[in-house]
């Protein structure tokens, strides 16, 4: 999490505060023990056209070997806790120039208080952009039916094979492929603005399979493949693997073009770790 703006650990004491004429106590929404372990203060990368902040939540139902952000998923406890009343300060000082917040993970939906968390965000007058694996798609509908969410980015692991699925995610539930399918209907039914993205990561896909999984979304507006990220990866052996060249993104681009309206590669190239 080298990229994540942490604020410093500190004892806080949440007062009531007034916004917009209501009282409000920022304490109400960690009722559920829910913790925010990383923030970006200023970003016009994660949210497209707008200038956002994105807060990292703990904790995740997902193993995938790939994954970047070890420390957030499996060692939350050893990062400091962002204090929400210093959040509250930051989004009200900077009223009328951040557009929305980018709500992250691991999961945001893994946690029991996300809806808490996100009736803060829109009672600040922010939008919302959530992030998902598309795993919990009852807790989706709930948010989407609230009003909770302006943006949402679901990531599609692999094609949908159940054992495909498996190894992509290190999640073994024998569900997870029908709930993910479930996750796309909702979206693609809901009306709002959305995207759907796969990091490209060579041993778990081929162009054949970001073609096979462009086909399950096909008609849909956007999708996004992500460079893979070799950095500090749940699964250590994936660190020192090399991303996929130029040349081998824009193959699978142009099979998933066949499917989707917009299909784009998205993130720097990215230098393999030293041994």
């Amino acid at each position: 999490m080298d990229s994540i703006f942490i604020l410093k650990k500190t004892t806080v004491q949440f007062v009531s505060t007034r916004i917009s004429g209501i009282n409000f106590c920022v304490a109400m929404i960690f009722d559920s023990s829910l913790e925010i372990k990383g923030f970006i203060p200023n970003t016009m990368i994660d949210w497209e056209g707008m200038i956002a902040s994105t807060i990292f939540l703990p904790g995740c139902n997902f193993r995938c070997p790939f994954c970047h952000n070890r420390e957030l998923v499996l060692l939350p406890d050893t990062l400091p806790t962002v204090p929400p009343d210093m959040l509250e300060d930051f989004f009200i000082e900077r009223k009328g120039w951040i557009d929305g917040v980018c709500v992250t993970g691991g999961e945001p939906c893994f946690q029991p208080g996300i809806e808490k968390l996100l009736e803060w965000i829109k009672d600040l007058g922010l939008k919302v952009k959530l992030d998902t694996n598309g795993s919990f798609p009852d807790v989706l509908r709930s948010l989407i039916d609230q009003g909770l969410l302006d943006f949402i980015a679901m990531d599609l692991k692999a094609p949908f094979d159940a054992a495909r699925y498996r190894i992509a995610s290190g999640n073994r539930d024998s569900d997870l492929v029908e709930r993910i399918q479930r996750s796309i209907d909702i979206l693609r039914s809901s009306g709002l603005p959305h995207e759907f993205r796969t990091t490209v990561v060579p041993m778990i896909h081929s162009p054949e399979d970001i073609e096979s999984i462009a086909k399950s979304i096909e008609g849909d507006e956007d999708y996004v493949l992500q460079r893979f990220s070799p950095k500090t990866t749940i699964d250590p052996r994936y660190s020192k693997l090399e991303p996929y060249r130029e040349e081998d993104l824009k193959r699978a681009l142009e099979r998933a073009k066949k499917y989707v309206k917009r299909v784009r590669i998205r993130g720097a190239p990215m230098p393999v770790n030293s041994p």
